[in-house]
């Protein structure tokens, strides 16, 4: 009862891609154990080239912690840090903070109150002569379109110029490498975007490493061009976007991007002719044609189906392509914002997202009778 995993199949191993390590890039190889974290361990080697490399993961992962590291906020137990050949830690060297180079913004933006926008830019190249200190100055403002806001404090603003004026701050020191930990989180949508666009319009001009932690699979499309996943102090997946996010490599990565059905299955039979294979679920009749990987008859994996990527009808739908049509019936309905997630009976239990005014249209309730459909590439194999 055998699987074959083959590169570019659909199923996969928590296999890491390896990043390039450019001349320019950041080198990371570090162990920090915290005694009083209940022994967490922070353990990762990874090399972050010019450009945003997404830093992705559960809470308490370690995320904030690696940054503090590379920024000598936290000094690891062993390891190296350098960058274009330069170290920051490693090889008896440990330099302080401000000998690193290093653009840090921090989540809760650390900005001084009492101090104007100018004033908290400037912060940071006060020992600069007052000619280039204002040329900075001014440049930056412009980058970030908040010249306007220069003689105003952090309370006479936004939330979203107050993250502007944190980068800002954080750029204006002509920086080797940025540091960005949760930086537009509880900002509205359209003012993430204008701020993705003017930080990549930065780093198109600069082009420096970035590292970018964030909890928004969104974000990890707008602006990342790597990924590197945490878990419990550990690297568990690194890559592109669609490699780590789109077809993820692990359970526990598939789990934060928002599979929310994973279930075990049994191979019950194969089609390569049509390039598909049938799966049934434990513990259930229930039997869903996926991707065929190369696998025996009687072998075992996972399958994960995001919510959004399942339809829901009142009918039984005729005329479609899919496949996977099953029955079952409304155990519940939630309203989360704008998504209705329905818990829907087929022998196992699946969760469905809906628009509100699906919920609405289609009169559902609990107890209904419905049926799900499921095409087959959103079917995701994992090794069980």
């Amino acid at each position: 009862m055998a699987v074959e995993i083959e590169h570019g199949s659909g199923i996969h191993t928590g296999t890491s891609v390896p990043v390039s390590d450019g001349a320019d890039a950041l080198t990371v190889e570090i162990r920090k154990r915290f005694a009083n974290g209940g022994g967490f361990e922070l353990e990762a080697s990874f090399a972050v080239p010019p450009g945003i490399t997404i830093v992705f993961g559960p809470s308490g992962a370690g995320k904030t912690t690696l940054l503090d590291c590379i920024a000598g906020l936290a000094t690891p137990d062993s390891g190296r840090i350098a960058i274009a050949g330069r170290h920051f830690f490693g090889d008896d060297t440990n330099l302080a903070v401000q000998q690193r180079r290093i653009g840090y913004v921090f989540q809760d933006l650390a900005l001084f109150p009492h101090l104007s926008a100018e004033k908290n830019i400037q912060y940071g190249i006060a020992a600069l002569g007052t000619s280039e200190r204002r040329q900075r100055t001014n440049a930056i403002l412009q980058s970030f379109r908040i010249a306007h806001l220069r003689g105003r404090k952090p309370d006479e603003i936004s939330g979203g110029e107050r993250q502007r004026v944190a980068l800002a701050r954080a750029l204006v020191t002509d920086p080797c490498v940025l540091l960005l930990d949760e930086p537009l989180a509880g900002l509205d949508a359209a003012t993430k975007s204008n701020i993705i666009d003017d930080l990549r319009a930065w780093n198109q001009a600069h082009h420096i490493p970035i590292l970018y932690v964030t909890h928004s699979r969104e974000e990890v499309f707008a602006l990342g061009e790597r990924v590197v996943v945490l878990e419990d102090g550990r690297i568990v997946a690194q890559g592109t976007p669609h490699e780590v996010i789109s077809a993820p490599r692990q359970e526990t990565v598939a789990q934060l991007v928002g599979f929310e059905n994973i279930f075990n299955a049994t191979v019950v039979s194969t089609h390569e002719d049509r390039g598909t294979m049938t799966c049934r679920l434990a513990g259930s009749n229930v039997e869903l044609e996926t991707p065929l990987v190369r696998a025996d008859e009687g072998a075992t994996l996972r399958i994960g189906i995001r919510a959004g990527d399942i339809l829901l009808a009142t009918v039984h739908p005729s005329g479609l392509s899919a496949r996977n049509v099953i029955s079952g019936k409304v155990i519940s309905l939630a309203q989360h914002d704008m998504i209705v997630t329905a818990k829907v009976d087929c022998g196992v239990e699946m969760a469905v997202h809906l628009t509100l005014a699906a919920r609405d249209s289609l009169h559902l309730q609990p107890g209904r009778e419905v049926w799900l459909v499921v095409k087959t590439h959103s079917c995701h194999l994992m090794k069980a």
